[in-house]
């Protein structure tokens, strides 16, 4: 079929690539480019492995991107309704616009947060890694955080470098049940993690973390994962963006100035800046892939409606689980209710930590599916592709 429509699709993240795959699968007449800093796709959630040096992170997206689809490896530095102007000198003139940008760490208010490390991004978690290779024997790390994040690296950094000293500020999944957050603790002190709860970071300084009661840590290393930033490109375009930079989406993902751009992508609207899309009038989309994957089907479902005139349906989405790692061989799977509150159910230890495993992988491979036009039925909303990710 001759094509009618080009969509260029700004980001190739979980949402970028499920959003880029569905249209091409579904729609022949469509046309996508794909612009992305890199050629591979990176799994945000395997960064506190390249950190530790226990695993890996990145896929070439040849090998995820569907066979019809354009990669154009460069950074968008303006976004119009109908072009997407690039750092190269590129124009690409288009239909639709997906924005799929993510985010990225910020340095947050903590004066000397510069000082930090970061597994938010393929280059922070990759200068970690060889920080710590490089540091000695006995060295003091310092994780500021006590969210999923944090958990995960904490834990795979103090298995991953038993020579070193692990030091949590944070209190260790502070939203979970108190069964879990036992647990969870159990599982620290395992490994040797000291905990310095109840207290937050006045300030970072060379050698040494600073809390708010006045006691100082000692610190070779420290890593921040608490605090996200998003990229400027929706702001610098004249895009609607809300006091953060998030761009700001209807419940149909459609920007809400009515111009053909689609934002995908998880956000957390409530609890702090996450994605580099704010859905109005949504309280419960937690940054993972469990949100970004439906949410890209959705906006490419979007996009078609718009493209044929049609008024496109708003999002449903909810949320069945928590996977969390506590290092590579413990971990937890708190099951949840439809708006990501936590219910009294979950898997802890030795058996939670394959079904992560499994989780991780069968996004993976399900992308590939997609990629290959073998996706799961067209006629199901984005609740449901959630849930069926969650039961892998």
């Amino acid at each position: 079929m001759t094509t009618q429509f080009h969509v260029v699709v700004v980001g190739a993240g979980y949402a970028g690539v499920m959003a880029a795959n569905r249209l091409l699968a579904e729609h022949p007449e469509v046309a996508v480019t794909v612009v992305n800093p890199r050629p591979v796709f990176v799994e945000r959630v395997r960064l506190h492995q390249v950190a530790a040096g226990s695993g890996t992170a990145t896929h070439e997206l040849s090998d995820l991107l569907h066979p019809r689809a354009t990669l154009h490896v460069g950074s968008a530095v303006r976004i119009e309704p109908h072009a997407v102007s690039l750092a190269d000198g590129t124009v690409l003139p288009c239909d639709a616009v997906i924005y799929a940008v993510g985010s990225t760490s910020g340095s947050g208010a903590i004066p000397g947060a510069e000082k930090a490390f970061s597994v938010a991004d393929l280059d922070s978690a990759t200068a970690l890694h060889d920080a710590l290779l490089e540091a000695d024997d006995h060295a003091s790390v310092v994780v500021i955080g006590g969210g999923l994040t944090g958990l995960e690296t904490v834990t795979e950094l103090a298995q991953s470098h038993p020579r070193h000293t692990l030091v949590l500020v944070g209190d260790p999944g502070a939203a979970l049940p108190a069964n879990t957050q036992r647990y969870i603790r159990h599982r620290l002190d395992e490994l040797d993690v000291q905990v310095r709860s109840g207290t937050r970071v006045a300030r970072i300084d060379d050698g040494s973390v600073v809390l708010d009661d006045g006691s100082e840590i000692p610190a070779t290393l420290v890593v921040r994962t608490a605090g996200f930033s998003v990229p400027d490109l929706a702001r610098r375009s004249g895009l609607p963006v809300d006091d953060d930079g998030r761009l700001r989406v209807r419940d149909t993902l459609q920007a809400v100035d009515g111009t053909p751009i689609v934002g995908v992508g998880d956000s957390m609207p409530i609890v702090g800046v996450g994605d580099a899309v704010v859905v109005d009038g949504n309280d419960h989309l937690r940054m993972s892939c469990q949100a970004a994957m439906p949410l890209g089907t959705h906006g490419a479902d979007t996009v078609w409606q718009l493209l044929q005139g049609r008024e496109p349906a708003p999002l449903s989405l909810g949320f069945v689980t928590t996977c969390i790692s506590l290092g590579r061989d413990r971990g937890v799977v708190q099951l949840s209710a439809r708006d990501d509150t936590p219910s009294r159910w979950a898997v802890r230890g030795r058996l939670a930590a394959p079904v992560k495993e499994a989780v991780v992988r069968g996004t993976i491979h399900s992308m590939r599916l997609q990629a290959r036009g073998r996706a799961l039925p067209t006629r199901r909303g984005p609740d449901t592709a959630a849930r069926e990710k969650a039961r892998v």
